[in-house]
């Protein structure tokens, strides 16, 4: 299973938020970079790169940051928050991302969001479905979709979509322990689906100690994303490096 620290971005910061608001946001590092390079120090290889920003603002701004991590560092960056034209996404893998995340605009554009799987590949496009009881959430998680988030995964699931990362906001940042039951029931359900192949759910959210990794790993998650329990020092990057 892959690890994949988490780097979310506020001018230029690295911040984190508790449940997604913008009103608890505490500043870990105001340069994102050495941040990246202590982490590809780890052996870490990927990186999930959010512009909090973007999302706000709806169209990407913290493209450099982007550019800087992946010009000093081998990290493969997944990066989302406020993608929602086609020049976002020129711009965000012109600045060296390997993935990109689309939530927002797979409820409220699902044309774009299908022309940019059938443009860049299912393995490039990852869906965000972040879970706020049940239904997805939206536009920086300040907007609940009337989208039920299996349904929802499923029907991307038969457009060919592979990659899913799912946070359930009610655990984002709260260090009481990721959303097994949500995952066990995404992954049961979505393996059986018409589409004939599986997706690749990636953990996001309540992350707070080392044992639960092999837990999510077991319920058959392709990924986990570690944000607030590295910054918060309740997993070492160390203990991150042993099990890399």
């Amino acid at each position: 299973m892959r690890i994949i620290p988490a780097i979310d971005i506020i001018d230029g910061k690295c911040v984190r938020l508790t449940k997604g608001d913008y009103d608890t946001k505490k500043v870990y590092n105001e340069n994102p970079l050495e941040v990246a390079k202590a982490f590809e120090a780890s052996g870490i290889e990927y990186l999930h790169l959010v512009d909090l920003d973007g999302a706000k603002a709806n169209h990407i701004v913290n493209y450099r940051v982007l550019e800087q991590i992946a010009a000093k560092t081998s990290l493969k960056i997944d990066f989302g928050g406020g993608l929602k034209a086609d020049e976002d996404l020129n711009i965000a893998f012109n600045s060296g991302a390997k993935q990109i995340t689309g939530g927002s605009i797979a409820v409220k554009d699902p044309e774009t969001f299908e022309s940019w799987i059938s443009k860049y590949g299912a393995t490039k496009i990852i869906l965000g479905a972040d879970s706020d009881n049940g239904k997805v959430s939206i536009s920086g998680w300040m907007e609940q979709s009337k989208e039920d988030v299996i349904p929802f995964i499923k029907a991307y699931q038969r457009k060919s979509i592979q990659y899913v990362i799912c946070t359930d906001i009610s655990k984002d940042g709260m260090l009481e322990g990721p959303s097994a039951e949500l995952y066990k029931q995404i992954i049961d359900e979505c393996s059986n689906s018409s589409s004939g192949q599986s997706i690749k759910l990636i953990a996001s959210g309540g992350i707070s100690t080392i044992e639960e990794i092999p837990m999510l790993k077991e319920l058959g998650c392709e990924g986990v994303i570690i944000g607030k329990a590295i910054y918060e020092n309740r997993i070492s990057l160390k203990q991150l490096e042993k099990y890399v």
